[in-house]
């Protein structure tokens, strides 16, 4: 039974017909595994510690940058530079000392999943990636578990319940495939309002709840769709696909494989980058060369290295007029994700001496010139 003190922690919800003590005592049995202590998993996190989870497992391989701050609410100032998942559970153990709180820094793969997510009741996946997204599908499909799903874009969000094991679709039956890289533009590319991940990380928090304690009707089969501009809710039946690669019959216990690629830059730019310090050292001889910047206009206004040609990555195809041929060409973004892209770009177009810049304007700011702000 329940102490006295955490009995009035949980009063109100408690007090809730479909809920009462039956439903606190669910909560306080269940395990949560979290992938993600950022935009998404922030609020989940939150709310789910609040709510009495008596386990909350949350995997992350990240440290706290001062551009998480302003969607990634389990973090503050003093955080910077900390593990997330180490800032998360000492954000937690201050909203509720009664969750224990498990944190496992390391990035959640096809290669580990299925042991980071054995033990688990369910998995909420707050992750911004696709071989993550399609990692913790396969796990939770062999594993039998259901996958509370969330993503957003610039100002829009969806939520879903992936459950085959309860008569429900997968991940890979509404979407079979990731997309090619360069494909769907990361949120560092397209941006996101803060309050957005908020929303959809609260919706799945609630789902996670109404699948540990019985109530309600879970978003299992139905995708909400979330247009944060005009305030509009939309849900869309999804459907199982009976061939589905991954739940279909005599599938789920597949192996679980990498799909799709994450934003990282791939190894095989390895040979085709050239390190800030290098840089640094080239434009300080004076040795030829052209800078090219492919961020966003309101980047650039933050941060420069001057001089350079700015041209943004969605333009480059059509401008590629404007790069000499004759000259080592330092392609430049924020973290060396963008400039990756453009640097194949380039290369396949006959740039032989296009190099990507490694870690971008913030790996410069960090270790070349911290009066360089990053973002």
């Amino acid at each position: 039974m329940f102490l006295a003190k955490e009995g009035q922690r949980y009063a109100r919800q408690m007090a809730l017909p479909e809920f009462g003590a039956a439903g606190q005592e669910k909560l306080r049995a269940a395990r949560v595994l979290l992938i993600g202590a950022g935009g998404l998993g922030s609020p989940a996190a939150l709310y789910l510690a609040a709510a009495g989870v008596g386990t909350l497992g949350i995997v992350d391989p990240d440290e706290v940058e001062l551009s998480n701050l302003h969607r990634q609410i389990l973090h503050g100032s003093a955080d910077l530079g900390r593990a997330k998942v180490d800032s998360a559970a000492d954000r937690l153990d201050g909203v509720n000392p009664y969750v224990r709180v498990e944190p496992i820094r390391g990035r959640f793969t096809a290669a580990n999943a299925l042991e980071l997510a054995r033990g688990w009741d369910l998995v909420v996946d707050g992750s911004d990636n696709f071989p993550t997204r399609y990692a913790s599908n396969d796990a939770c499909v062999a594993l039998g578990i259901p996958n509370v799903y969330g993503s957003v874009w610039r100002f829009e969000g969806q939520v879903s319940v992936f459950a085959p094991h309860r008569g429900g679709p997968c991940y890979r039956c509404v979407n079979p495939r990731a997309p090619a890289p360069g494909e769907v533009p990361s949120c560092a590319e397209a941006g996101v309002l803060g309050v957005m991940p908020g929303l959809i990380g609260t919706l799945q928090a609630l789902e996670a709840i109404k699948l540990l304690t019985g109530i309600g009707d879970p978003l299992i089969g139905r995708l909400l769709h979330v247009d944060g501009a005009a305030m509009k809710f939309r849900e869309f039946q999804l459907r199982c696909d009976p061939q589905c690669a991954r739940c279909a019959e005599g599938r789920r216990d597949l192996p679980v494989e990498e799909e799709g690629v994450s934003c990282a830059v791939s190894e095989a730019m390895n040979g085709e980058e050239i390190s800030v310090q290098d840089l640094a050292a080239a434009r300080s001889a004076g040795a030829p060369h052209l800078l090219l910047d492919v961020r966003e206009a309101w980047e650039l206004e933050l941060a420069k290295l001057a001089p350079c040609l700015h041209i943004p990555l969605g333009e480059v195809a059509g401008r590629v007029g404007e790069v000499p041929r004759d000259l080592p060409v330092y392609v430049l973004c924020h973290g060396g994700v963008r400039s990756g892209r453009a640097v194949e770009f380039l290369r396949g177009a006959g740039f032989g001496q296009a190099r990507n810049v490694h870690g971008g304007i913030a790996a410069w700011s960090a270790e070349v010139d911290d009066e360089v702000p990053t973002y």
